[in-house]
């Protein structure tokens, strides 16, 4: 019941409530003997003796930055009145690590005393306007534990009345706490870890669309890599490690740590703090167009071996090769990357001969912080690019991980190395002609070294990308893409991409244990890598419906990759999955800017105006394609003739389904597209019919309309449950 202002509990007047948590209502008060204001908590049952003697230890704390108890009655406390506001996020790093110094100051007082917190969460701890941190209800939940008058009470925080139970809000839970296991001190370093990442990114490490599916996590996942300084990532992986002997065994650890990480002014530039970068195509200088694979091939590879050194933002490929062939300023380049240093180079190659140039930027002021030249033989591509990644980690100060990230040479033969090159050249094209290349160049690669684990991922992918788009039937592109990804492993077992696409290969076999497996594995390998990323969003992520971390997935991947249209476009579609329209309409028409020519942004763009309840701007969209970009791609046809069928445009709906037919008469049959016109002409029964066909051929698109908002409407039908049961997405 909550009190009106002007009640009176014992000497204290209610002045207003302030809010609500799972053990009572909190009002401001004033303490009519001295005249102070206060915060009363009242609680729905009166306390024990025990907890009244508990409550008498934790206000003997006394600290600067944790809120103190000044009095107890039967069924309230009475705290120290806190100023200010919650603990908010995004923080700039510095912000973030000073707040976290008084966190752990606090923790530090407290553990000394034997005092735990149990419940350490941004709610939990108040920040003043002039900057100092007061954390609230410290050691209150071990009392809710221990007062064995308390019922269970209706509240996701669960507190604990016996032993086995979860205690703590799920989100900030350590692993032992969310399996109903002993907690000590080293639970709240990993609750602090928690704190300190979301202080960092702006996100919560763990997320779900349940409490058990966050409570899963914290046992199981590892968090999204943060995109902050080495040292910082560090603290925070370890205070978040699974096992607590893993952990730092101590808070004083901890603030030692971040400690370390505050240098005087002047000492480190952010650039410096932070370090960031772009590599710029190489230019090829050969006089030989044809020689443009190795320039690019080069560029890529310096960039491949640069994302491997922790703490250093490195662009994606796509987004820094946009500028490919473009006269711009080196500062205007950087800005819409938003890195704070630019490599570039260029390449002369003659026989058997190459010299590369690098000098490396900075962007704000376009002052070289190296520059180099290399002479060399073209055996010696690999030392190359280890001497710039070097230069580069040395110049930007960049703290390395024990481990020395050299390239590692992938194959003996330049030959297959300069095929290689080739391939990857030929397909970022991104036409049909390219993609056949492609293999060709992948297939005589591995004819001259059959041991080359990166021509193997290559053909890996081919197939993969292909059976994806509908251009190969499934069965082959699942079968041949699988052969090469295990090729691939044989010969490089720590290759993460190509466990990555047997993640995604298990996924379209149901294999989701499998699948987990093996994407937490090319995760841990290699944790920025975008591929990687999209990848576990859309085949495990969304299948297991945990559509906020696929939507974090992409929106990293994105940051990593801010030009790319297909990283891009991504985004939008899982705010489509989300059904966030709006955004994905914005999103989509960025894409559109970005690059007019990119296919797949009028298909999802069309359909997220459609589903926005503009019919008419998302047909027109859908038509657009069609009109422009000329041919058969199964899933654009079906996205358009569902949306024909829906509008009315029935004849035009059925004419899409008979080039379908006679495109599968030719070719194949992409079953999810037939599927989605049925179903958008009201043939429910001859939609599921395709849908469960698609399933049985295992065809990659069924991940994405599975919880496409266009089966919305059949999701209560029997045979939507034995779609999910077929797929093994239901017990």
């Amino acid at each position: 019941m909550t009190l009106a202002p002007g009640t009176k509990l014992g000497p204290y007047e209610i002045l207003a409530p302030i809010g609500a948590g799972g053990m009572g209502e909190v009002y401001k008060a004033r303490d009519t003997r001295l005249g102070r204001i206060v915060a009363v908590k009242k609680v729905r049952e009166q306390h024990s003796e025990r907890f009244k003697q508990e409550a008498r230890s934790i206000a003997a704390l006394n600290h600067p930055n944790i809120c103190q108890i000044f009095d107890i009655g039967d069924d309230y406390l009475v705290l120290e009145y806190v100023g200010g506001k919650p603990l908010s996020s995004p923080l700039p790093e510095e912000e973030a690590v000073k707040l976290a110094i008084q966190i752990v100051t606090a923790l530090e007082a407290a553990h000394k005393k034997g005092i735990i917190h149990r419940d350490l969460k941004p709610g939990n701890i108040m920040v003043s306007d002039e900057g100092t941190v007061k954390l609230l209800d410290f050691g209150l939940a071990k009392l809710y534990e221990q007062d064995q008058s308390i019922s269970s009470l209706p509240t996701a925080d669960f507190p604990a009345t016996q032993a086995g139970a979860i205690l703590g809000t799920v989100t900030y839970m350590s692993p032992e706490q969310a399996q109903g296991q002993p907690a000590d001190a080293r639970s709240d370093i990993f609750s602090f870890g928690l704190v300190l990442y979301e202080m960092l990114s702006g996100r919560r490490a763990f997320s779900g669309d349940s409490n058990y599916a966050v409570l899963d996590a914290i046992v199981k996942q590892e968090p999204f890599p943060l995109q902050t300084s080495p040292t910082l990532e560090k603290i925070v992986k370890r205070c978040l490690e699974k096992k607590p002997s893993e952990r730092y065994q101590a808070v004083s650890d901890v603030k030692a740590a971040l400690e370390r990480t505050v240098k005087p002014k002047g000492i480190l530039s952010s650039e410096e703090s932070l370090p960031s970068i772009a590599v710029l195509p190489f230019v090829n200088m050969s006089g030989d167009k044809e020689q443009e694979y190795f320039s690019d091939g080069l560029a890529e590879e310096i960039i491949n071996a640069l994302t491997k050194i922790p703490g250093l933002k490195v662009i994606a490929r796509t987004s820094a090769f946009s500028f490919k062939g473009k006269e711009q300023d080196i500062r205007k380049i950087a800005e819409a990357l938003n890195v704070s240093n630019i490599l570039e180079g260029s390449v002369r190659k003659a026989g058997n001969r190459i010299r590369v140039t690098a000098q490396l930027i900075t962007a704000s002021d376009g002052s070289h912080l190296w520059s180099e030249r290399y002479d060399r033989e073209m055996e010696d591509v690999f030392a190359i690019q280890d001497d710039i990644s070097e230069a580069i980690t040395e110049k930007l100060r960049v703290q390395l991980s024990r481990e020395r990230h050299s390239v590692k040479s992938p194959t003996e033969n330049v030959e297959a190395y300069n095929l290689y090159l080739k391939g990857r050249y030929h397909f970022t094209k991104m036409i049909p002609e390219g993609w056949e290349k492609s293999k060709e160049c992948y297939e005589q690669a591995l004819a001259i070294d059959p041991r080359y684990a990166l021509a193997w991922y290559g053909l890996a992918y081919y197939f993969s990308f292909l059976g994806y788009n509908g251009f190969i039937p499934s069965e082959e592109a699942v079968r041949e893409s699988r052969h090469a990804a295990l090729k691939a492993l044989e010969f490089d077992e720590n290759l993460s991409e190509a466990h990555s696409i047997l993640g995604e290969l298990s996924a379209s076999e149901f294999d989701w244990k499998g699948a987990e497996r093996e994407y937490r594995l090319a995760l841990r390998l290699n944790p920025r890598s975008i591929d990687n990323l999209i990848r576990y969003a859309i085949f495990y992520l969304v299948p297991m419906k945990r559509f906020d971390e696929a939507l974090e997935a992409s929106k990293l991947a994105a940051a990593q990759d801010p030009l790319s249209p297909h990283s891009q476009q991504m985004l939008g579609i899982f705010y489509i999955i989300k059904r966030q329209y709006d955004r994905a309409i914005a999103q989509l028409n960025n894409v559109r800017e970005l690059d007019p020519q990119y296919l797949g942004t009028y298909i999802w763009l069309g359909q997220a105006y459609f589903l926005n309840g503009d019919h008419k701007e998302g047909f027109q969209v859908l038509k657009k394609f069609q009109a422009e970009f000329p041919g058969i791609d199964p899933f654009p046809l079906g996205a358009l003739g569902y949306v024909c069928a829906k509008t009315g445009n029935i004849k035009e709906a059925k004419e899409i389904l008979e080039d379908l037919r006679n495109h599968a008469r030719k070719s194949h049959e992409n079953a999810s597209s037939f599927a989605l016109i049925h179903l958008g002409l009201g043939e429910v029964e001859k939609g599921f019919d395709y849908l469960i066909k698609a399933a049985a051929k295992h065809e990659s698109m069924i991940h994405h309309i599975i919880y496409h908002p266009f089966l919305d409407s059949i999701r209560t039908h029997p045979r939507y449950k034995a779609l999910l049961r077929k797929m093994k997405l239901e017990p």
